[in-house]
C-alpha cells in the first residue's frame, strides 16, 4: 500500500520560473525527495529524484497513479540518458539526435539499479525537453528526475502553473510557474525496444515527422 503522500510534507510555495534562486529551491526539494512542478514544452510535470524508491512512492500516491503505469524520466541533456539506460538501441539515437530536445519519449533498457517502482518492466521512458526552465532545474535536481504529468490521475494535465497549483497544493514542495505551456499536449512516445520503433502515443510529432509507420495504418 502507499503511504499518504501528505505526511511530512512541507507548504506548497509557488515560485517564480524567471528567479534562479526560485529554480535552485526547487531542486534543493526535488534533491531531498519531494515532490516538485515544473514548466516543460508540452504539459506541467510533477517530478521527484529517480534513485529515491520512497520519493516515486510518494509521487504514485499524490497522484493516485496505479503502480503498473510506470513514471518516465526527464533528462537535463542527453549525456545523462547514460545514467538511467542500460542500452541505448541504433533506432533510439537516431530519434535522439533529430528530435531531442523535444516532445519525444522513447522506451528503453533500463539500468537495474534504479528502484523497481519506477516501471512494471526493465524498460524506462526518457525524454529531455525542449525547455530551457525544465532543463535548468533537472540539471540543478542531479541531472534526472521521474516525471508525470502535474494532476491527479484521471483529470487533465496542468497547462499553466496556476492550475497545477489548483490541482496539487498540499501534495508538493512547490510549483515553479512559468506561465502557460507553450506545446499544451503530451509528448509522443515510441518504444524502441523491439526490431522497429512502434508509436505507442500519438503527440506533437506525427509518424510522418518522425518517418516511421503510423501505428493506424496496418502494415
Amino acid at each position: 500500500m502507499l503511504a499518504d503522500s501528505t505526511v511530512g510534507q512541507p507548504e506548497t510555495s509557488l515560485l517564480r520560473a524567471g528567479d534562479a534562486a526560485a529554480v535552485a529551491e526547487a531542486a534543493e526539494w526535488a534533491r531531498r525527495g519531494y515532490p516538485v512542478v515544473f514548466p516543460t514544452d508540452t504539459v506541467y510535470g510533477v517530478g521527484v529524484t529517480p534513485f529515491d524508491a520512497a520519493a516515486i512512492e510518494r509521487l504514485y500516491a499524490l497522484k493516485g497513479r496505479p503502480a503498473e503505469k510506470g513514471i518516465p524520466i526527464l533528462l537535463a541533456d542527453v549525456a545523462a540518458l547514460e545514467g538511467v539506460a542500460r542500452a541505448v538501441p541504433p533506432t533510439a539515437r537516431d530519434l535522439i539526435d533529430r528530435f531531442w530536445p523535444g516532445p519525444l519519449t522513447l522506451i528503453v533498457p533500463r539500468r537495474s539499479e534504479l528502484p523497481a517502482i519506477l516501471s512494471p518492466d526493465d524498460t524506462i521512458a526518457v525524454r529531455v525537453p525542449g525547455h530551457a526552465v525544465a532543463r535548468a532545474l533537472i540539471r540543478a535536481a542531479g541531472g534526472a528526475l521521474a516525471t508525470t504529468s502535474a494532476n491527479l490521475s484521471g483529470e487533465e494535465p496542468a497547462r499553466s502553473g496556476t492550475a497545477a497549483y489548483a490541482a496539487l497544493r498540499g501534495r508538493v514542495a512547490a510549483v515553479l510557474d512559468d506561465g502557460p505551456s507553450p506545446g499544451g499536449q503530451a509528448s509522443t512516445i515510441v518504444d524502441c525496444t523491439g526490431h522497429r520503433p512502434i508509436i505507442l502515443r500519438a503527440g506533437p510529432l506525427s509518424a510522418a515527422d518522425l518517418g516511421l509507420a503510423d501505428p493506424a495504418t496496418p502494415s
